[in-house]
């Protein structure tokens, strides 16, 4: 049996680099991409640990678990125990998952990978048979991709629906401060990039946009862009959308420069939204002034309030 040393700790700085970076956007983490390139370069010398006298260390339970949290360490550090021990069994839970995964795709197109003192190799001679390598480079990142969209919806449901929060938003570096819903109805998207859409009220869009562009919120079949400046029709989208009970409409949209959404326990920032300018006013009585994508609260970044 021959086994590439060389792509296979290659490999499994990939997984472990991927592995990290899942487990970062489960919990929540803000970090420095040279700390997960640092935990996975860390996390594949255990490779070459298994061609040394060490190998009985590392392949006992105690030592990969010490081996593990090294990893941990070195991704993310360590601000204080219940931080460090919420990452590590994040971690653990993550590469079971996608372990769990794998091991599923193995046996279902019956390749020839094989585990050799739980470093994956190949039985063939060469350079492997090609299903085997599709279902190891192919499949993991298919595996990966497919378990951080399910945690994106598991996310989605906790999310504490008809929550009004305070949102700030940033446009030419002018910022305005509003009352958002948190709408598990809102569902709008931008047909071209898939991004999220939240509807701002006419009234507050006013003291951040442009008037040039408010006053062709009713034409926008005909829309005019000459004499809108530049940068601000930079940021324009036309995005078609159906109301209840009416036919398709359209709708004038902003991209901001960030929205930051301030709720009791967290800030929420994100820039993969775009604003969609009401026709009307939202609420009679004032309570809120946007209605805001569910989806803002998953695609974002969350720091600590």
């Amino acid at each position: 049996m021959t086994v590439y040393l060389d792509v296979i700790w290659l490999l499994n700085f990939f997984f472990d680099a991927l592995l990290l970076l899942l487990t970062s956007l489960v919990v929540k983490r803000k970090v420095n991409k040279w700390r997960i390139l640092l935990g996975a370069f860390i996390g594949s010398l255990i490779v070459l640990f298994y061609f040394t006298p060490v190998v009985s260390i590392v392949a006992h339970p105690v030592g990969k678990l010490f081996y593990s949290i090294i990893i941990v360490y070195a991704a993310f550090g360590f601000l204080k125990f219940r931080y460090f021990l919420k990452n590590l069994i994040t971690f653990y839970f993550i590469t079971f998952m996608i372990g769990g995964g794998m091991l599923g795709l193995h046996y279902y197109f019956q390749t020839d990978i094989a585990i050799v003192k739980s470093v994956i190799a190949t039985k063939t001679s060469g350079f492997g048979d090609p299903v085997s390598w599709i279902t190891v480079v192919v499949g993991f990142p298919l595996v990966w991709y497919f378990s951080k969209m399910n945690m994106e919806e598991i996310e989605m449901t906790k999310i504490h629906y008809e929550q009004i929060v305070d949102v700030q938003i940033t446009i030419n570096e002018k910022k305005i401060l509003v009352k958002g819903l948190i709408d598990s109805g809102n569902q709008l998207y931008d047909p071209i990039t898939q991004t999220p859409v939240m509807i701002l009220d006419y009234e507050k869009a006013l003291e951040c946009v442009p008037q040039s562009v408010i006053t062709q919120i009713n034409q926008l079949e005909t829309f005019n862009f000459d004499n809108i400046d530049l940068k601000w029709a930079k940021r324009i989208r036309i995005i078609p959308f159906r109301g209840v009970g009416s036919d398709h409409q359209l709708l004038l949209a902003i991209r901001p420069d960030e929205v930051c959404i301030l709720t009791n326990e967290k800030e929420i920032r994100t820039k993969k939204v775009f604003i969609g300018i009401s026709h009307s006013v939202l609420s009679s009585s004032e309570d809120y002034n946007c209605i805001l994508h569910p989806r803002m609260l998953t695609h974002s970044n969350h720091q600590s309030a």
